[in-house]
């Protein structure tokens, strides 16, 4: 593990230094942090609805679907939205692993400093994606009502 998740000395009894939260790795948390405040969601139990890769940049774009905030933007609470979906790309893969796919996935996503980039690990029992990229960026924040 990392010197940001555990201490550097497991016997000096330091408590292990808690990860970063994910939007501290995007280049733009701005929209992120007018919809959801100060504590966005975690990116735990999370839809997987799209895996996309292209060859500009190299890079990967991860589409998920995230809780609905308490205190939902006026507009998606008028149309009846429940679920915010979101895009996140990653720019300048240097990286890159999949193991395994399927439908309706559920997955956990960490996003951790990786040298002067950004690793993100993509952990769900029927696949696995792990990248390491130069940035992230949030390409996209929605909402849509699930039917």
């Amino acid at each position: 593990m990392s010197s940001r998740t555990m201490p550097a000395d497991p016997l000096a009894g330091d408590a292990p230094v808690p990860p970063e939260a994910w939007p501290t790795h995007l280049v733009n948390p701005q929209g992120l942090r007018a919809v959801y405040g100060a504590e966005p969601p975690p990116l735990t139990a999370v839809r997987l609805r799209q895996v996309t890769l292209h060859e500009d940049g190299p890079a990967l774009t991860l589409r998920l679907d995230l809780p609905y905030p308490a205190d939902p933007p006026r507009k998606w609470a008028a149309q009846g939205f429940d679920t915010v979906q979101t895009e996140l790309a990653f720019t300048g893969l240097s990286a890159l692993t999949l193991y395994g796919f399927g439908t309706e996935i559920t997955a956990d996503v960490t996003l951790t400093a990786a040298g002067d980039g950004v690793a993100v690990h993509v952990t769900a029992p029927e696949t696995t994606v792990e990248a390491v990229a130069r940035t992230v960026h949030l390409a996209a924040l929605r909402a849509y009502a699930q039917e």
